[in-house]
This record gives structure tokens, C-alpha cells and sequence, in this order.
């Protein structure tokens, strides 16, 4: 696997503006706040995020005000015409990861269109200020292969591992009970979907059954928990 880190660069390296998003393809979509600034400063940031990957992917047009403004809660059912399906997401305090597949033509260009300006115009409104909160368009790879996309599950999963001890990837890990434990509880990403194998946000039947049983999820993360030598640093 180690010759994973090195194709991973070369693949960030290209960007986003050749790729054509293919239906039965699989792709990993990037962004981070502009300037490299924070994106989510509070719980309630995340969970406004979080909400709009689950309402904001239908094919039809809503107004989201009145769905917040409503009583009802906003994960009764999802939207009946989904725009791709989700197999993995992390949310962090400065960026964001997704592991999409479209589902109808331009999916993923509309769904990320839809996610990214609503979010914006929510962060912009509560802080009072204006302007571009993300670096441009959102960045995109896609998948070419099975051992890249298994990959990305954990890379994905595993991106909070830096918030708790932000030099793993350089050393072996000293404490792998407590950094397996902190990446399973971290509350921002769909770990915890895999783990209870109620998705909600995800739809895994769309992707590659990597994760049958919650023993696969845990064997996973320790596999690449003690694989820091074939993570890009």
C-alpha cells in the first residue's frame, strides 16, 4: 500500500476542472475554508452542515428556511429523489471530506453547488460578515480504482486522528486504545453510521460492501492506525 500516498498526491495534483463525474463512479470531494480558516466554531455549525448533506440531496427544490423553521424534525424521511448517494463524510474544523456517487447527471456538481452556498449564506448571516467562506469550487478525485476507494474510507474516517494527536502519521501511535476510541466517538463524521449499521446521512448500498459488520469497521481503522508509514505527511 505504500505506493498509495505517492498516487494520492499525483491525484490531488490535478484538480477538479477535467473531471467528469460518471454515473456508477465513485469520487472524493475537498474543500476548506478560505485562507485556511475555521468553517465550524461551534456544535450547532456541524449539525447545520450535517443537516444540509441530508435535506439538500433531492432533485427538487426546497426552501430550507421553512424546514428549520418547522416543528417537524428534519430527519423524519429522506428526499424521495436523491442527487447522489453518500458512502462516507468528515467534517472538520477547517475542512470538510465526501465520499459521493452521482446519482442522476450533474449530481454531484448541484448537490455540492446546493450544500456549499446554503451553508455559506448560514455561517456568513450568524457572524455578520460576507464574502467567500470557501476556497472556490469544491476540489474532486475520483476513485480509479478499488484499493484507492478503500483506501479513502479510511482516510476519511480517520481524519480526526490529527485533532487528537496532530503527529500520528510520523510516528507510530503511542496509544492506540485511546486514538481508536476518540476516532469512533468523534461525532462529525460517519463512522458512527458504519458502527451502528443505521445509516442516515449514507447510503452504503451504493458503494463497495467494505464494511459488512461492525468488526470490519473496528479491524480497519487499526489496520491503518498502524500503518502510519502509507499515509501521505
Amino acid at each position: 500500500m505504500g505506493g498509495l500516498a505517492s498516487r494520492l498526491l499525483v491525484w490531488y495534483a490535478r484538480g477538479v476542472r477535467k473531471l467528469t463525474f460518471a454515473h456508477g463512479e465513485f469520487y472524493h470531494i475537498y474543500n476548506r475554508g478560505v485562507d485556511k480558516r475555521v468553517i465550524f466554531t461551534s456544535p450547532t455549525e456541524y449539525d447545520r452542515f450535517l443537516a444540509y448533506l441530508f435535506i439538500l440531496n433531492d432533485a427538487k427544490r426546497k426552501r430550507i428556511d421553512r424546514l428549520f423553521d418547522a416543528k417537524r424534525s428534519l430527519w423524519e424521511a429522506k428526499p424521495p429523489a436523491p442527487l447522489v448517494a453518500i458512502g462516507a463524510y468528515c467534517l472538520m474544523p477547517n475542512h470538510f471530506h465526501l465520499y459521493l456517487t452521482p446519482l442522476v447527471e450533474d449530481g454531484v456538481s448541484k448537490f455540492m453547488q446546493r450544500v456549499q452556498t446554503a451553508y455559506t449564506m448560514y455561517f456568513n448571516q450568524k457572524h455578520r460578515r460576507s464574502g467567500a467562506l470557501l476556497q472556490g469550487t469544491f476540489k474532486a478525485q475520483h476513485a480509479s480504482d478499488d484499493a484507492y476507494a478503500k483506501y479513502l474510507f479510511s482516510y476519511i474516517h480517520l481524519n480526526p486522528a490529527k485533532l487528537k494527536d496532530a503527529k500520528w502519521k510520523e510516528r507510530n501511535v503511542k496509544d492506540l486504545k485511546k486514538l481508536r476510541e476518540f476516532v469512533r466517538a468523534y461525532p462529525y463524521s460517519s463512522i458512527a453510521e458504519y458502527q451502528s449499521g443505521s445509516p442516515r446521512i449514507t447510503d452504503p448500498s451504493k458503494f463497495p460492501n467494505y464494511l459488512r459488520e461492525q468488526t470490519d469497521v473496528a479491524s480497519h481503522i487499526d489496520v491503518w492506525l498502524t500503518r502510519a508509514e502509507d499515509w501521505e505527511v
